[in-house]
């Protein structure tokens, strides 16, 4: 990030310039035009601040939550704005540069409105605005006994982040209205520490399915990205993690499989820990997670990120129908609508929301239940996941 600041400084002093002609052009008042100046001041210096000083834990990871969110509110409008102004300097260039129309930059900053007024939205009703994805499955091999069979998944709790109890118990009430045969929870449970659940312990102790409740661990359960006194501080930590998993009710799968016995007939449930592609720990291990598994066993996978899927599940030699990964949430930032989907975050993983298929074999992402960082959510909202499984007949 060192390497890039000076950069990302650059361009957006550029940029601000440019859309200072706008303001500038509808109001001469020094307050206003000197606080426009003052809240860049602000961010920079907060991002020279978090480069030079900060030495990671709570405070840094505060500091960058109200960084991000005071970034997207500041820069994203003037990125929509700026083609307006842009296309109206196209005119000017052929009538030799009168000065700018206040109609034109009145039309920017209502342009800029928008998207300034929905991020606002985003990080006060967004963050709990849940919505519940129902998909069916259908599979030759299912058992007969689990036709019909209904599996919640939730992903990337992050409870380090949350701060409204009321919202929190909104999503908890919903996912139990679902009453789905077994709560599978595919990892991050916190941010960092597993004291961030201590206030949070109750509310997800309530979450219920006559079938159990099952769970792995994703890449922020580690404590990696927080500075501890000692390796045994660390070690220490994610003994307790695993501890409030139990204390919730759920059953950690830790490179394990578990049977799911329903009137007589079995499916095999399986976890691993996280295992993700680039710079991510590749704690998981799928041949230890199945070597008890039969090759002929209807088989769901429980894994955080969704690289694994390509790079490990696909061409594993036991073949696994269904796997449940999370890990993206799906950026928090997007658009889904009418069937389209998009969000940055696909540049950077190919399979980010929702169902892929491959040869008969499944993977749904989980677009995530809280929220990390950009404290919010916009056109990608938390989500509450519902699977029915059938038996295919045909």
């Amino acid at each position: 990030m060192k390497r890039r600041l000076p950069f990302i400084l650059l361009a957006w002093i550029a940029s601000d310039i440019y859309f200072f002609q706008a303001v500038r052009t509808l109001t001469s008042n020094e307050f206003v035009l000197t606080a426009y100046w003052l809240i860049d001041l602000l961010i920079a210096f907060g991002f020279v601040y978090l480069v030079t000083r900060g030495r990671g834990g709570e405070r840094s990871q505060r500091l960058i939550a109200a960084l991000m969110a005071l970034t997207l509110l500041v820069f994203v409008p003037k990125i929509f704005a700026l083609p307006v102004l842009l296309g109206e300097d196209i005119t000017r260039l052929f009538r030799h540069f009168p000065p700018r129309s206040t109609w034109v930059s009145e039309l920017a900053m209502f342009v800029a409105a928008v998207p300034f007024f929905s991020l606002m939205y985003g990080m006060t009703g967004g963050r709990h605005r849940y919505k519940v994805h129902r998909i069916t499955l259908k599979f030759p091999d299912l058992p007969d006994a689990f036709d019909g069979f209904t599996l919640t998944q939730l992903s990337d709790i992050h409870a380090g982040s949350f701060t409204s109890r009321k919202g929190v118990e909104k999503g908890i009430s919903l996912v139990n209205k679902q009453n789905s045969d077994m709560i599978l929870f595919t990892g991050d449970l916190v941010n960092n520490k597993a004291s961030e659940m201590d206030p949070w312990k109750d509310t997800f102790a309530k979450l219920q399915a006559p079938y159990g409740k099952y769970s792995v661990l994703g890449n922020h359960d580690y404590g990696d990205y927080t500075r501890w006194e000692s390796e045994a501080a660390q070690a220490a930590n994610l003994r307790d993690l695993k501890s409030v998993h139990k204390e919730i009710g759920f059953e950690l799968l830790l490179n394990d499989s578990v049977a799911i016995n329903k009137d007589g007939q079995d499916i095999r449930l399986i976890g691993v820990e996280n295992w993700g592609k680039g710079g991510f720990h590749k704690y998981g291990s799928l041949g230890k997670a199945t070597a008890n598994v039969a090759d002929d066993d209807f088989k769901i996978l429980m894994s955080h990120d969704p690289s694994h899927w390509e790079a490990k599940t696909l061409e594993h030699e036991k073949h696994i129908n269904l796997a449940l990964a999370g890990h993206t949430h799906g950026m928090q930032f997007g658009i889904e609508l009418f069937g389209f989907q998009w969000s940055p975050v696909k540049y950077m993983y190919p399979q980010w929301a929702g169902l892929y298929e491959r040869n008969g074999k499944y993977l749904y992402v989980n677009r995530g239940f809280g929220f990390l960082g950009f404290k919010g959510r916009l056109g990608i909202w938390p989500e509450i996941t519902v699977i029915t499984l059938k038996k295919n007949t045909a």
